[in-house]
């Protein structure tokens, strides 16, 4: 209710420009939601926001231009959609086993043809640049462990793809540094 209270209180002199900072950030999702929306009308009203966040599926909806920052410095600017098409030629495949698969990082991690593989709970997010040798190894490993594909689906690079791209970090990993100086900037902490 804060967070509505101060971006109602922004809008009463109707800016031209309007500078948010991590506005959904420890919000529910209806509040998300809320000033997800408030944000698309502003900007729909002709006000230009600048809006800073740690959410890259936030700033892939609302924004036009994005500029993803490291070290102080933007390391790529453009539109959501230019920053995933610079990803042109890596295919993202996403499967799931019916059982645990502990060698599939190593066995895939060692091909030339993938750039990387990223475990997400139950399944596996493998980044290639060749869809069918890597689906076809997936099938393989699948016979030669007696496992069975659950899922398997194909997806474009996605803006997360494009940060962890240029910043070589993704935002896990992040989120826990800045945790960190947090926790050793107050003093208290060790």
């Amino acid at each position: 209710m804060k967070r509505r209270v101060r971006i109602a209180a922004a809008l009463l002199h109707r800016p031209e420009v309007l500078f948010l900072d991590e506005p959904t950030s420890g919000l529910d999702v209806q509040s998300s939601r809320l000033i997800r929306s408030i944000i698309r009308e502003l900007n729909r009203e002709g006000v230009t926001v600048f809006l800073t966040t740690h959410y890259i599926d936030e700033a892939d909806q609302l924004c036009d231009r994005v500029a993803i920052i490291r070290q102080g410095k933007i390391v790529v600017e453009g539109s959501p959609g230019e920053l995933k098409s610079s990803l042109l030629g890596e295919h993202v495949i996403e499967v799931a086993f019916d059982g645990d698969a502990p060698n599939l990082e190593s066995l895939l991690g060692s091909r030339s043809h993938v750039r990387g593989v990223i475990r997400r709970g139950d399944r596996y997010e493998i980044h290639t640049s060749d869809a069918s040798i890597t689906i076809g190894e997936l099938a393989q490993f699948a016979r030669s462990n007696g496992l069975k594909i659950v899922s398997l689906n194909t997806k474009e690079p996605s803006l997360e793809d494009v940060f962890v791209r240029h910043t070589g970090l993704d935002a896990v990993q992040v989120e826990r540094m800045e945790f960190l100086r947090a926790v050793k900037g107050d003093g208290q902490h060790g």
